[in-house]
């Protein structure tokens, strides 16, 4: 997603698209592991980590319905989440990307409870539950790992019914890309300058917004000297200033 992360596909330590790539040597262990884990141990959850092809651009990774068997770590690209309404229309849910869990949504009732979608080429490990709740319960930091996993998809409920209860287009905006850059961050690239890989339509279903009013907000905020946008490229000139708009757009 970063354009100052481009990934060298010399190296298989940095290579996230090359499926012999293993925790040990990911660049993303940091986020995806507990950090308690040893390296005897770490290989023991390497060997029941599945690693397929990439993802293309459209291509599903699970759909709606689907039987759950998997969780899913998105090692590089991006994920679009989405439900379909009883009218059938799409719901954006979540983007996930790089350091990510999806697929733990569908724990509960063992079925998918939403489609998860490639936005741009992703490489993707996937995790049996079966056989992670097994090696769970031999190391008891990766059962608490992951209990934390789930309890951040709360929080990121919680966040997103926070994001659609804001008044304004303005604050929307303003707080998912902050929530973008400290994402950015945790894995850490840059927090000022990143890639959008969902489209202004995505980002207004998500948001509850109209493509029209997302394109305006941006453009909004690039005349104010707030962010740089061309086209998917986001700099953001003045994080203070957005932190701002996203609490109360009135102190702008």
């Amino acid at each position: 997603m970063n354009t100052q992360a481009n990934i060298d596909i010399n190296d298989d330590k940095r290579c996230h698209h090359n499926a012999q790539v293993s925790c040990g040597n990911c660049m993303l262990s940091a986020i995806c592991l507990p950090i308690a884990l040893e390296a005897e141990d770490i290989d023991k959850l390497d060997d029941i980590i599945q690693r397929s092809r990439p993802l293309r651009k459209g291509e599903y990774l699970y759909r709606e319905n689907d039987p759950f068997t998997s969780v899913y770590a998105v090692r590089a690209g991006a994920i679009k989440g989405y439900s379909i309404t009883d009218d059938g229309q799409e719901q954006v849910t979540g983007f996930f990307f790089p350091g990510e869990i999806l697929g733990m949504d569908a724990i509960s009732k063992n079925r998918h409870a939403s489609s998860a979608k490639a936005l741009e080429t992703s490489a993707i490990c996937e995790i049996p539950f079966e056989r992670l709740g097994e090696l769970s319960t031999r190391l008891p930091s990766l059962q608490r790992h992951f209990f934390q996993l789930m309890s951040q998809e709360i929080a990121n409920d919680q966040q997103l019914i926070t994001l659609l209860s804001k008044n304004s287009a303005e604050e929307r905006i303003a707080a998912l890309l902050l929530s973008i850059s400290a994402r950015n961050a945790r894995r850490k690239l840059s927090a000022s300058l990143f890639r959008l890989p969902m489209s202004r339509t995505d980002i207004g279903n998500y948001l509850g917004l109209t493509v029209e009013t997302v394109s305006r907000v941006f453009s909004r905020f690039q005349k104010l000297g707030i962010i740089d946008a061309d086209n998917k490229e986001i700099a953001l000139s003045d994080i203070e200033q957005l932190r701002k708009i996203a609490n109360n757009p009135d102190k702008e």
